[in-house]
């Protein structure tokens, strides 16, 4: 049973998102939280898979709860998905960096937020595929200048180039065809440079490869 947290300060927000994830049968609502402060102590309470969290909340906004949580080494197993809007998107590739393992925009189709939750909880994050491609071409612009890192040393060629096919958003189906292996092949390199470099899951190999400079803005095949 995946167990979800919601995290959002609108009533009427949380109250649909329950009705649709636990009328699953994998699925279950584990509590719901209006403000980051309380999301952040809820989730140390109740420990659930995965938190759907709203940017904009008061008390503790979206990103310091998440940072909050992704900071805690006895909360590694917690995955947090930020819910956001086209208004706010200049706060997605923060979320990322804040250790979110994705993002859905609020109006996402229904099917799409249950293959979110189950495949954030599987380790296969995470961002909104319709919008993907555009906001990491367009916040990657937003990040820090790449540094001359040598932590990229640890891994092999093929690794370094599964890294940079992930950093433009392609899915593991999508890296298999480019590079014609099977999707298993494909996931067990990705797998295999987030184990070396110590990355919390695909977000954060997403953001590895850019602030690495292992791809530039505008990469986009």
């Amino acid at each position: 049973m995946i167990r979800v947290l919601l995290a959002d300060d609108q009533s009427l927000v949380r109250a649909g998102f329950r009705a649709l994830l636990d009328a699953q049968p994998d699925i279950e609502v584990a509590g719901e939280a209006a403000d980051g402060a309380d999301a952040v102590r809820l989730v140390r309470e109740l420990r659930p898979d995965t938190v759907l969290m709203d940017i904009r909340m008061p008390k503790l906004d979206g990103l310091a709860a998440t940072r909050a949580i992704t900071d805690d080494p006895d909360l590694h197993e917690v995955k947090v998905v930020m819910l956001t809007t086209f208004e706010l998107d200049e706060y997605v590739f923060e979320a990322i960096r804040s250790g979110a393992s994705g993002f859905l925009v609020k109006d996402t189709e229904p099917d799409e937020l249950l293959r979110a939750v189950r495949a954030v909880v599987d380790g296969d994050a995470l961002l909104s595929p319709g919008v993907t491609r555009r906001l990491i071409a367009e916040f990657a612009v937003r990040s820090k200048e790449p540094e001359q890192a040598t932590v990229l040393d640890e891994l092999t060629e093929c690794e370094r180039e599964v890294m940079a096919l992930v950093g433009i958003g392609l899915s593991n189906e999508e890296i298999a065809r480019r590079l014609v292996v099977s999707p298993l092949t494909a996931k067990t390199h990705v797998s295999r440079a987030m184990v070396k470099l110590g990355a919390r899951d695909r977000a954060q190999l997403v953001v590895l490869a850019y602030e690495s400079g292992l791809v530039r803005p505008g990469w986009l095949g």
